[in-house]
Order: C-alpha cells, then sequence, then structure tokens
C-alpha cells in the first residue's frame, strides 16, 4: 500500500467511519437511557405492589373504599396514618423519579398509570383530608401536583 492508499482510506474513515461511530454512541447512550427507565419503573410498580400487600394485611381499615372508615380504634388511626405516609412517600418518589414536564410518548404512559393510582386515592375522603398534613415537608412540586388532582377528584356532593 502506498501513501494514496493510506491518505483516502483515512479520508473515507472520517467521512464514514467517524460518523457512523458517533451515531453508534448516541443511539447505545438512549438505549442505556430507556433501560434505565424501564428499571425505574418496575422498581416502583414492585413498591407499590408490596404497598398493597400492607393494604391487604389491614382490610378491617378498608383502605380501598371511597368513604372515610368510621368508627376507628385508636390503633387503627394509627395504622391508617402510617399507611398513608407509606403511600405519600411512594408518590412522592414516582413523582420525582418518574415525571417529567415534556416527557417522550412512552414516559407519559407510564406516568399516566401513577396519576391513575394517585387520582383514586385522592377520590378517599380522609386521604383527601389529610393531605396538609401527609404533604408537610415534601417537595413543593409534587404537594401542587397531588393536591390539584385532589381538588380535581372531590365529589361534587363534598362540595356543597
Amino acid at each position: 500500500m502506498d501513501l494514496e492508499t493510506w491518505e483516502l482510506l483515512s479520508y473515507v474513515v472520517t467521512v464514514v467511519g467517524l460518523p457512523f461511530a458517533i451515531a453508534v454512541y448516541f443511539l447505545d447512550q438512549r438505549k442505556e437511557r430507556e433501560n434505565e427507565e424501564e428499571a425505574i419503573w418496575q422498581q416502583l410498580s414492585d413498591a407499590y405492589i408490596d404497598f398493597l400487600e400492607v393494604v391487604l394485611a389491614n382490610s378491617d381499615l378498608k383502605l380501598r373504599s371511597h368513604e372515610s372508615t368510621p368508627n376507628l380504634t385508636d390503633e387503627q388511626r394509627e395504622r391508617m396514618w402510617v399507611v398513608f405516609d407509606m403511600l405519600i412517600s411512594l408518590f412522592e418518589r414516582a413523582y420525582l423519579l418518574a415525571y417529567e414536564p415534556d416527557m417522550s410518548a412512552k414516559q407519559d404512559r407510564r406516568w399516566h398509570s401513577w396519576e391513575d393510582y394517585m387520582r383514586e386515592w385522592c377520590q378517599r375522603e380522609d386521604f383527601r383530608a389529610h393531605l396538609p398534613e401527609l404533604l408537610r415537608g415534601e417537595d413543593p412540586d409534587f404537594s401542587a401536583y397531588i393536591q390539584r388532582l385532589a381538588k380535581e377528584e372531590t365529589c361534587p356532593a363534598s362540595t356543597t
């Protein structure tokens, strides 16, 4: 191989190989980000399933109802507070890890499942009533977000 051949090959590498390598690098970075987002999503989903097991273990509190549970003992009220506190912590973690103002379609689909969970719990009277206390010290953006959802989920009959 002579000098001209080496020079031509170096131009080919510069013109074709370098942009190709850069494209592969960026595609690999995007795939890695997607894998990280998927792992975060899976961890959050697992945490919510664990939380639902706590709800099931405390079935006497009737936490899956939209109405407040009447005539709770002091011990039951304390357990309910702990469950609500766990839930707020989980929702805040989901908000901080999964919510972004400008999400891709995939991120948006994932986020809407969390918003559905939040809306479902915000329909519960005593959860909504305790939100101001539960949100003390939490992320301000998350607090505003869930309070907006709670306001939207308030039944018209309960505002009269």
